[in-house]
C-alpha cells in the first residue's frame, strides 16, 4: 500500500519507538515485522517523511532487479553507491533514512544487514517484511546485528486517535486505580469499541470507514467489501508461498477458526479441534506445518493451554493443545459473515464471548505479549493467565456486564493469586473484599505488564 492511500489521521504508537531508535547511540539496523496490510510501509514512510531530510525506499517485491546489487558481495559502501545510481538520487548516509521494503523477497539483503551494522552504523536503515517467518529457513539471519520491532493491527486506542477522539484517549492514559468512570464516558467508549469490532485494526479498512463515516450504512458496507478484498489477498499469499497441497490445508485451517469459535455453546473459545478441518486428517502432527505457517505469517493468534496455575506457565502446556484466533477482529467478523448491524445493535455486550476474547488477545499482543496462555483444569477454564509482578494472575473475559465467574473462583481457591481480573462490559472497579479487579473491555491494553507505570489497577 502506498503512503497516500491512508487517511492522514493514521497515527501509530510505535512511531515513538522509531524516533527513540533514530536518536539512540549505537543503533543497529531496524527490522519491522508483521502481517500484510498492518501498515508497515505507511509507518516507515511517515517516519522518513517527518523525521529525516530525505528517505529512500526499495520494494524488493516490486523491483526484483534491485536484488542484483547484493549478488557481487555484501559491501555496504558499494551497495549504497550503486543503489544511489539506480534510484537516481544521492543517499546521504549520515542524514537520510533508507528503507528495504518486502525484504523477504531478497534474502541476501537480509544477510547484508549484519555488514551495514558493522561497517556503516551511521546509516539509518529500516527494513520491513510480511512473510519473514516463512522465508527465513534458508537465509543467514544477522543474529545480534539488528533491532526487531513487531507491528500489529491498529489497537483500539490507535483507532480512537484515527477517529479524532484524543480527549478520550488522554482520559484513558491518565486513568488510575482511584479513577471513577462517568456513565456518559463509559457509554461513548463502549460505542467506539463496537465500531472497532466492525472495522478491526487494518489501516486501509479504517481509512475506508473514515472516508464514508458520515453515511454509516454505506461505510459499513464498504468496510466489509474492503475486508473481503484483503481476505482474497491473504488466500493468494497462501497459494503463492506455501505450495498447492499445503496451501489448501492452510486455507482450510484459517477458514475453520471462526466456525470453531462460533460453535461453542457457552460462547467462549476452546481447544482447537483437528478432526474435520481437512478430510482424512485427524491428528495434530499432520497439521502442525500449516498451523506454523499461519502463525509465522501473523494471521492467527495461538493461545497455549496450561493445565496448572503454577509458574512457569509454559511448563504446564502441551504442544498439541491450544486455542486459535484470528489476528484481527474485523477480519474475524468478515470471515464469520457477522453483520455489522448485529454488532452495533448490542448494548454492553450480548456478543458471543469468543468475539470479546479474540479482541482481548489482539490487545495483549499489541502490548508486546507475543505468547499468550489460558488455563484448563478439570471442568474449569479461564481465558488468560498473565504473569504480573512475578505472580500468575487469572483473567476472565465476559462479553457483557454479567460477571459471575465460577472458574475464576476455582483457580483462586487452588492457587491463591493476589487478585483476580475480569474484563467485561462493566466500568473499571476494584473490589478489595473479593480481591477482584474489573476492567472494561476497551481498557484491555491497560492491564499491567510487570508493573509498567502506564497501566492501572496495581
Amino acid at each position: 500500500m502506498h503512503f497516500s492511500t491512508y487517511h492522514e489521521s493514521m497515527k501509530r504508537i510505535l512511531l515513538k519507538q522509531l524516533i527513540d531508535w533514530k536518536d539512540r547511540d549505537g543503533r543497529k539496523p531496524l527490522m519491522l515485522r508483521g502481517a500484510r496490510q498492518v501498515g508497515k510501509t505507511y509507518l516507515l514512510e511517515h517516519f522518513g517523511k517527518n523525521h529525516f531530510p530525505q528517505f529512500h525506499r526499495i520494494n524488493f517485491e516490486k523491483k526484483p532487479k534491485a536484488c542484483q546489487f547484493f549478488e557481487i558481495d555484501l559491501d555496504p559502501i558499494r551497495i549504497i553507491k550503486e543503489l544511489s545510481i539506480y534510484l537516481g538520487v544521492d543517499i546521504n548516509i549520515k542524514k537520510d533514512l533508507l528503507i528495504f521494503d518486502e525484504i523477504q523477497a531478497c534474502p541476501k539483503a537480509i544477510t547484508s544487514l549484519k555488514y551495514f551494522c558493522e561497517d556503516l552504523p551511521e546509516l539509518a536503515l529500516c527494513s520491513a517484511g510480511s512473510l519473514l517467518g516463512i522465508h527465513l529457513a534458508n537465509t543467514s539471519w544477522p543474529v545480534g546485528k539488528i533491532e526487531l520491532e513487531y507491528l500489529n493491527p491498529m489497537s483500539f486506542e490507535e483507532f480512537l486517535l484515527a477517529l479524532g477522539d484524543e480527549r478520550y484517549l488522554d482520559y484513558l492514559s491518565k486513568f488510575t486505580k482511584k479513577s471513577l468512570t462517568a456513565e456518559p464516558i463509559h457509554h461513548h467508549l463502549w460505542e467506539q469499541l463496537k465500531l472497532y469490532y466492525v472495522t478491526g485494526g487494518l489501516p486501509e479498512v479504517i481509512s475506508t470507514y473514515l472516508k464514508y463515516h458520515d453515511r454509516p450504512s454505506l461505510a459499513f458496507e464498504e468496510v466489509r467489501k474492503k475486508q473481503h478484498e484483503l481476505i482474497v489477498y491473504y488466500y493468494a499469499d497462501m497459494a503463492k508461498h506455501a505450495g498447492k497441497v499445503n496451501a489448501m490445508h492452510i486455507e482450510r485451517i484459517w477458514s475453520s477458526i471462526p466456525i470453531q469459535l462460533a460453535r461453542n455453546i457457552d460462547g467462549s473459545s476452546s481447544k482447537f479441534q483437528f478432526k474435520g478441518v481437512v478430510p482424512g486428517v485427524r491428528r495434530y502432527q499432520q497439521l502442525v506445518g500449516p498451523i506454523d505457517w499461519l502463525e509465522a505469517a501473523g494471521l492467527i493468534i495461538k493461545v497455549a493451554i496450561a493445565n496448572s496455575g503454577l509458574p512457569p506457565t509454559k511448563a504446564y502446556t502441551e504442544e498439541n493443545k491450544f486455542k486459535l484466533m484470528i489476528f484481527d477482529i474485523g477480519i474475524l467478523g468478515a470471515l464469520s459473515d457477522l453483520s455489522p448491524s448485529f454488532i452495533l445493535a448490542q448494548d454492553y455486550g450480548s456478543y458471543k464471548g469468543y468475539f470479546a476474547e479474540n479482541f482481548v488477545a489482539q490487545e495483549f499482543q499489541t502490548k508486546g505479549i507475543r505468547q499468550l496462555y489460558s488455563w484448563h483444569e478439570g471442568h474449569a477454564e479461564v481465558e488468560f493467565l498473565r504473569e504480573i509482578q512475578g505472580k500468575i494472575i487469572p483473567i476472565e473475559v465476559k462479553s457483557g456486564s454479567v460477571t459471575r465467574a465460577k472458574s475464576l473462583q476455582s483457580f483462586s481457591q487452588k492457587y491463591h493469586p493476589p487478585y483476580k481480573l475480569i474484563i467485561s462490559g462493566k466500568p473499571f472497579a476494584i473490589d478489595d473484599k473479593r480481591q477482584t479487579h474489573y476492567y472494561p473491555l476497551y481498557m484491555a491494553s491497560r492491564i499491567p505488564i510487570q508493573g509498567n507505570d502506564n497501566t492501572v489497577g496495581l
